[in-house]
């Protein structure tokens, strides 16, 4: 069970709802929970399959191109900051999944 992926699913969509309740912002609600259960799915298939990482890793990249670009004009760590600093270690998880899982030649 993937549950690093399940725990990061459940903190981009806490995100999204934490966004909507201090700044009114539905956009920051529609995409947190999008994003959250795009990222609960992936890590439903990599539970299902190690290796079956793409959408998980599409999901934790995007977040993290996406919301360090956010940090970068803002330069402010909440929430862009941290966004994308537990997607990038979201997706170093990853890479090392895939690494680990592949074929070995002898």
């Amino acid at each position: 069970m993937d549950w690093i992926g399940f725990s990061y699913a459940l903190f981009v969509s806490a995100g999204g709802v934490i966004g909507y309740a201090k700044a009114g912002s539905v956009t920051s609600l529609v995409a947190g929970l999008l994003f959250g259960l795009s990222a609960a799915v992936g890590a439903y298939l990599v539970s299902q399959n190690p290796r079956n990482v793409w959408l998980s890793l599409g999901t934790a990249g995007t977040l993290a191109v996406v919301m360090g670009l956010r940090f970068l004009n803002s330069q402010k760590f909440m929430p862009a900051g941290l966004m994308t600093l537990v997607s990038v270690l979201m997706l170093v998880k990853i890479i090392i999944g895939m690494l680990k899982s592949r074929p070995h030649k002898s």
